[in-house]
C-alpha cells in the first residue's frame, strides 16, 4: 500500500491535509512499551494492551484526512466513535487516548502518568489553551468508547476461571525449569478476536504423533532440535538471543531468583512498525495506522496460536530430551512457559510481517535496533518476511520448538495477516496499490 499524501482541507483546530510530526506518538508508544516490560506482562496480555491503546489513537487520528476510516463497520461490535464538538489539535488527542487507554490496561499506571504529563507539557507551550483543553477532553472521551469496547472481550471472564490443571499423559506439556512456572493464559481463545471469526479459523495441522521410539517420527524430529544444540554457530548463537524476547526469564543463583526483563515479541514488532514508519518519514497518521493493523494482527495471532497451544498441549524439547536423550542438556535459551506447537514467534512474526509488507511494500530494508536497549545488537533485514523467517527459526536454534511448529505456525500466521488485511481497510478501502 503506497503511502497517502494528505489532501488539503479544514478540521476544527488543526488544518486538514498537513503532514502531522510523528514524534510524539513514537515516544507514546515507546513509553507504554517501557512500563509493560516493567510490569513483565506475558506476550498475549501485552498484545492486548498495545491493540486497544493503538486503536484508542488512530481512531482520532484518522478524522484528518477521509480517506482513512474507522474501524466502525469493518469490525464487530465496534462503537462509533464521535466527532469532537469544538476544535481540538488532532495530534494532541490521537496522543492522550493512546496513553489514557494504556494506562487503564497496565499495573504501574503512576509509571506511565510520568510519561503523560510530560508528552502533554510539549503540546502545552504551543496550542491554544482552549484548544489544548478540548483535545485532551476529546482523548479522554474516545479512550472511555475504546476502553468501554475493549471490557467486553472476554478477558476479565478469564481472570476468574479455575487454575489450569496438567494433561497427567504421556507426551503432554509440564512446566519446565529453572522457575517450573504455570501455564501462561491457557485460556486466552476465549479473548474476542479482532478480524478473525474465532479463534480455530485457521486451525493448524495436529503436532506429529508422540512417540518414545528411536527411529519414529517423533523421536527423530526431537533429535533434530538436540542435534542442532550441540552444533551451533555463532551466527544461529547471535539470532537466537536477538529474537528471544522471553518477558519470564528467571535467573537462579543459589537461593537467589531475579527476573531479566525483556521486550515480548509483540512489543519487538511494534517496534519494527515504528523503524519502518519513521525511515519512510510517515506522518503521524500513517504511523498510527501502521502500528494499528500490526497490533490487530499480533492480537489475533496470538489467539490463534494459544488456541492450538492448549488443544495439542505438546510436550517441549526440554523435557523430552532430558528424559528419554541427554539428562544433562540445556536449551540455549530458557523454555517458555506453554506448550510447544505452535511456535508463537512463528506465528505473530508472520502475520505481522504479512501486514507491514502490504503497508509499506515488498523489500522494505531496514536496521532493526529493537534490542539495543535491552543488551543486544542491531541486525539487517532486506524484507518484513526475512525478518519474520529468521525469528521463526531462531526458536529451532534456542533449542525450544520443533521444525513443524515453526512450520506450521508461519503458515497460521500468514494467514492470520491476510485475513487482517482483506478484512481491516483503513486507507481508502484499499489494502494495495
Amino acid at each position: 500500500m503506497a503511502l497517502i499524501v494528505l489532501a488539503t482541507s479544514q478540521v476544527a483546530g488543526q488544518p486538514r491535509g498537513e503532514k502531522i510530526d510523528a514524534a510524539p506518538l513514537h515516544r507514546a508508544h515507546e513509553a507504554l512499551t517501557s512500563v509493560i516490560v516493567h510490569d513483565i506482562f506475558s506476550p498475549p496480555v501485552a498484545s492486548r494492551i498495545y491493540v486497544y491503546a493503538h486503536i484508542a489513537g488512530y481512531e482520532v487520528l484518522n478524522q484528518v484526512d477521509d480517506k482513512y476510516q474507522s474501524l466502525h463497520g469493518q469490525v464487530k461490535d465496534f462503537p462509533a466513535i464521535p466527532r469532537p464538538e469544538k476544535p481540538i489539535s488532532y495530534s494532541l488527542a490521537g496522543v492522550h487516548a493512546f496513553l489514557v487507554t494504556g494506562q487503564k490496561l497496565i499495573f504501574s499506571e503512576p509509571i506511565l502518568e510520568d510519561s503523560i504529563q510530560a508528552i502533554v507539557t510539549s503540546y502545552r507551550r504551543k496550542t491554544n489553551k482552549k484548544i489544548f483543553d478540548e483535545s485532551l477532553k476529546y482523548g479522554q472521551r474516545v479512550a472511555d468508547a475504546i476502553l468501554a469496547w475493549a471490557a467486553s472481550d472476554g478477558y476479565a471472564e478469564t481472570r476468574k476461571i479455575r487454575r489450569y490443571d496438567l494433561l497427567k499423559e504421556e507426551g503432554k506439556w509440564i512446566p519446565t525449569p529453572p522457575a517450573y512456572m504455570a501455564a501462561v493464559e491457557p485460556h486466552w481463545r476465549l479473548i474476542r478476536p479482532i478480524a478473525l471469526d474465532s479463534a480455530a479459523q485457521f486451525k493448524p495441522p495436529a503436532p506429529t504423533p508422540f512417540s518414545k521410539e528411536k527411529g519414529t517420527p517423533f523421536y527423530n524430529m526431537v533429535y533434530h532440535v538436540y542435534r542442532t544444540g550441540k552444533a551451533l554457530s555463532p551466527e544461529q548463537i547471535e539470532i537466537a538471543k536477538f529474537w528471544d524476547c522471553n518477558p519470564f526469564v528467571v535467573n537462579v543463583h543459589g537461593h537467589a531468583n531475579y527476573a531479566t526483563k525483556k521486550l515480548s515479541p509483540g512489543g519487538h514488532w511494534l517496534s519494527i512498525a515504528g523503524i519502518a514508519s519513521t525511515q519512510c518519514g510517515a506522518d503521524m497518521v500513517q504511523s498510527s495506522a501502521a502500528y494499528t493493523l500490526t497490533a490487530i494482527a499480533l492480537f489475533d495471532g496470538f489467539i490463534s496460536c494459544w488456541d492450538e497451544k492448549y488443544r495439542s498441549n505438546l510436550i517441549r524439547p526440554e523435557t523430552y530430551i532430558n528424559a528419554y536423550i541427554d539428562e544433562s542438556w540445556k536449551p540455549l535459551l530458557q523454555t517458555p512457559p506453554f506448550p510447544e506447537h505452535t511456535s508463537g514467534h512463528s506465528v505473530i512474526s508472520t502475520a505481522a510481517a504479512v501486514v507491514l509488507t502490504n503497508f509499506f511494500g515488498d523489500n522494505f530494508a531496514f536496521v532493526d535496533t529493537s534490542e539495543l536497549g535491552y543488551g543486544l545488537g542491531t541486525r539487517r533485514f532486506s524484507s518484513f518476511m526475512e525478518a519474520c523467517n529468521e525469528a521463526a527459526i531462531s526458536r529451532l536454534y534456542g533449542g525450544i520448538h520443533y521444525l513443524p511448529a515453526i512450520e506450521h505456525g508461519q503458515s497460521q500466521g500468514r494467514k492470520v495477516g491476510e485475513m487482517v488485511i482483506s478484512k481491516i481497510r483503513l486507507v481508502g478501502g484499499e489494502t494495495s496499490d
